[in-house]
């Protein structure tokens, strides 16, 4: 039987609720009547005007509507959540209440699985590269399943964890011009695929399965094709080999949850069927980060500092690309926002009425020039204490972030919030 499990999927609201890293936290329903998520950051920042700490907002309701297209469009892909893409304990425990699985690189990670309850049997270590230390601390609690794409690597898992079972990492024909391509660094090319797994089996250890990564963000899900008959013909040669019967194809992430999904979701299917069809106790799982965290979040900034050359209006926010803007460098994201404006004596904020708007410039808060988080983007006339909320932050923004010139982007707020009312 596989060391591999995944936990039962659920969509009910109450264990969200009182799952771990969400249970004692406020959580508060969208009217569907009113102005949503945006409503809710104006009564935020309404309530907190001495504030100027950027926030997130965790919209709960999202997530579960995610799960419930992913579970409709993927149903023999078991979601191995990739936990760097989004760290965040409330949503690691929903996720893990709606029973999703979980895909840790580090030790630090699997920490943060296991301290939600997840059974460590729930939990892929999918880093094909791994310190000594960290495959004695998986070894220590019961993470049983990694990958491994070199014969080094091999040789550690040997030494420091013989009992756990390994997918072999390969790199696919085709890397799906993904924004963030991963072929560089990870997978085995064909040609060294014969001697990996020969290596792997006269080390004692059990290659259970395949894994591969056709890149992360709008990759073109046709690779899907190529890079599941490449894993299919990884199952033949282990068996030419006399190796057991593989029986875990890992098919990665880099999923989206726009239009793209819809066509993925069917490449993948196509795929698995054409290579897998007939084949009989095949596990599939995948590794969606972004596809769970991108549009769950969003995000409010508050402008500290203007300055006006012309018809040029230059801002200043509380956050920019050494805190969670760093997604614009790293992960090539183009993001977008609306403006809040405080009006009246209360200074209640409202959304920008007026048409007029002029080319402007939105710096971060440190002191590198480099830190610009848009340019040419038409804003109204703002001033110091307005905001800028931008949608869309959750994939590696403040997983990524620094402390870099005393802004810290570990100390930011994220809010709870559920887009159903609930009963």
């Amino acid at each position: 039987m596989p060391t591999l499990v995944a936990q039962p999927y659920s969509l009910s609201l109450n264990p969200v609720l009182t799952a771990s890293g969400v249970k004692g936290k406020p959580v508060t329903s969208l009217s569907s009547e009113g102005d949503g998520i945006f409503g809710y950051i104006q009564s935020v920042i309404h309530d907190k005007q001495e504030t100027e700490s950027p926030f997130m907002v965790l919209d709960l309701g999202v997530v579960m509507d995610l799960m419930d297209k992913w579970h409709t469009m993927l149903p023999m892909v078991q979601p191995f959540y990739a936990v760097k893409c989004n760290p965040d304990p409330s949503l690691l425990g929903s996720l893990a209440a709606m029973g999703s699985s979980f895909d840790c690189a580090s030790k630090s990670e699997i920490e943060a699985v296991l301290s939600l309850g997840v059974s460590p049997n729930c939990i892929i270590y999918a880093n094909p590269c791994k310190s000594e230390s960290h495959i004695k601390y998986a070894a220590s609690v019961g993470v049983n399943v990694t990958t491994f794409d070199s014969e080094y690597e091999v040789e550690k898992i040997r030494k420091w964890h013989p009992e756990c079972e390994l997918l072999l990492r390969i790199k696919p024909p085709e890397d799906g011009g993904a924004r963030c391509a991963l072929g560089r660094k990870y997978g085995a090319l064909p040609e060294e695929v014969p001697t990996l797994l020969q290596t792997a089996n006269d080390a004692g250890l059990k290659v259970i399965g395949v894994s591969f990564h056709i890149g992360s963000g709008d990759a073109d899900s046709r690779a899907y094709h190529g890079a599941i008959a490449a894993a299919k013909g990884v199952f033949e040669m282990a068996s030419q080999l006399g190796m057991a019967k593989m029986h875990v194809l890992d098919i990665g992430g880099g999923f989206t949850s726009g239009p793209g999904f819809d066509a993925a979701a069917m490449h993948v299917n196509k795929a698995l069927e054409s290579n897998f069809g007939n084949e009989e106790g095949i596990t599939v799982i995948g590794e969606p980060g972004r596809y769970f965290a991108e549009t769950a979040f969003t995000f409010a900034t508050k402008v500290i500092g203007k300055r006006v050359r012309g018809e040029l209006r230059e801002y200043w926010i509380s956050d920019g690309i050494y805190g969670s803007f760093n997604c614009i460098m790293f992960d090539f994201a183009t993001v977008t926002c609306r403006p809040l404006v405080m009006c009246g004596e209360n200074m209640v904020p409202m959304c920008f009425k007026d048409s007029k708007t002029f080319s402007s410039t939105v710096f971060g808060p440190t002191c590198d020039s480099l830190d610009t988080v848009l340019r040419n983007t038409q804003l109204p006339e703002l001033h110091a204490n307005d905001w800028l909320v931008f949608p869309n932050m959750g994939a590696y923004t403040t997983a990524a972030g620094s402390n870099f010139n005393g802004f810290s982007a570990s100390a930011i707020t994220t809010y709870l919030v559920y887009s159903t009312p609930i009963a």
